[in-house]
């Protein structure tokens, strides 16, 4: 495979060092690379996707990618992207958050296998590092003009109340990750964000001034929406993370159904493993049939199966057709679509389901009375299990239960109520 047509074929180079230099050492046998991910969070999120994604890629394409945990550098904080301080982590704080993304790190790639891939932290290489080891073997090769140049840095500098030496010191530390995985992983290529590329050319360079050896650069677009916003937020505001904990499978996938037709594209070739003659020819159905959402459907199950699994995405698709189609036939649902559905709409526990429709109605609070709940039977809009209810007495019996457990109510088209036996 062709990794760089192949990246080039998804809009996935922003930048690179030297593409025919590079072209030419990827051509030639298996390559180290790696990419880095600073613990911010206890959980990756979604704009940490496309460095997951591109360092599978390169190993799909036969070499050997290095996921680095940012344990050193994540108590600095990359000042990037960003026009205030962050708030710097304690140890504690730290140790969580590691423990929280190592997995995620981990279940992306392979590490066994010719190509095995390999996952470090940057800690274990800088924490026996001296202040002045650190200023005479690293800072010496890197001027201060280098450092000023970078977009970010130019930014605080003239804005607010400036950037802190710490924040100012972030592109040495990645620096000296790059000359250190050269050194001692041989590592040829680091890959990053369009953000990124000061600090990796900074270290590119310093292998060259140190090693005498050449590096090299790649950089993606960072993963825009139309108004220039950094996908990493639903539409209400929620970030977007890879932690089934933090963001159940089912809102991941109605993350991604949401997007508008313009962007269906883009991101089926930046965020999953279809070729990119699959997906036009995904698009062009799409186009002719919009209003069947085929482009975000695929999207979202891609996406969803890629971070949860097969059978999260199987779920969370049957689910979300359920509570957004009202022809569905809920009589077929499986039970880990209702599981599903139990964490997303109010429900209620109880032990008796023997009860009066009238009754049931009031007490989930899908009706306000039993004036109401009546009128709303009359007008036709009271469903369980998908089935109109038409008779005000009739009642919830044990037959009604969906696998043993679940019945599904509903009051109009979007008002639901998830009852579960025991």
């Amino acid at each position: 495979m062709d990794i760089l047509s192949d990246l080039e074929a998804r809009g996935l180079i922003h930048d690179t060092t030297d593409r025919d230099a590079l072209a030419a050492r990827l051509s030639s046998g298996p390559i180290v690379l790696y990419c880095g991910f600073d613990p911010t969070a206890d959980s990756l999120h979604v704009g940490n996707l496309i460095g997951l994604l591109t360092l599978r890629r390169f190993q799909l394409a036969g070499h050997l990618p290095i996921s680095l945990a940012g344990g050193a550098t994540g108590m600095v904080g990359d000042p990037s992207g960003r026009d205030a301080e962050r708030n710097l982590l304690d140890d504690d704080g730290l140790a969580k958050n590691l423990e929280g993304i190592l997995p995620q790190l981990r279940m992306f790639l392979e590490f066994e296998g010719e190509s095995a891939a390999k996952l470090l932290d940057n800690r274990a290489w800088t924490v026996g590092v001296s202040v002045l080891e650190f200023l005479r073997d690293i800072g010496k090769h890197v001027t201060v003009n280098q450092m000023v140049a970078k977009d970010s840095v130019k930014s605080r500098m003239s804005e607010g109340d400036g950037i802190s030496y710490t924040e100012f010191s972030y592109m040495l530390l990645q620096g000296y990750d790059y000359l250190w995985l050269a050194e001692n992983e041989k590592c040829e290529l680091q890959v990053g964000g369009s953000d990124q590329w000061g600090n990796i050319v900074l270290g590119a360079d310093l292998i060259r001034r140190k090693l005498g050896q050449t590096a090299h650069a790649l950089t993606w677009p960072l993963l825009t929406k139309p108004d220039g916003s950094k996908y990493g937020k639903t539409a209400g505001g929620e970030t977007i993370w890879l932690s089934s904990e933090k963001m159940s499978p089912y809102r991941f996938y109605q993350a991604w159904i949401s997007v508008d037709d313009s962007e269906v594209r883009k991101l089926l070739l930046q965020l999953t493993f279809l070729s990119p003659e699959e997906i036009d020819d995904l698009v062009t159905e799409h186009d002719q049939h919009p209003e069947n959402r085929l482009g975000q459907r695929t999207l979202a199950k891609e996406l969803t199966t890629i971070v949860h699994g097969e059978q999260a995405a199987a779920s969370a698709a049957e689910a979300s057709d359920l509570l957004f189609d009202p022809s569905a036939d809920i009589s077929a649902v499986s039970q880990s679509a209702l599981e599903f559905i139990s964490g997303e709409v109010p429900s209620t526990q109880t032990q008796t389901i023997q009860m009066g429709i009238i009754d049931c109605l009031v007490e989930t609070g899908l009706c306000q009375s039993r004036k109401d709940a009546k009128r709303a039977i009359t007008e036709g809009g009271i469903y369980v299990n998908g089935e109109r209810v038409n008779e005000a007495d009739s009642s919830l019996t044990a037959d009604h239960l969906l696998h043993g457990k679940y019945i599904l109510l509903r009051r109009g088209k979007k008002l639901w109520h998830l009852l579960t036996s025991g």
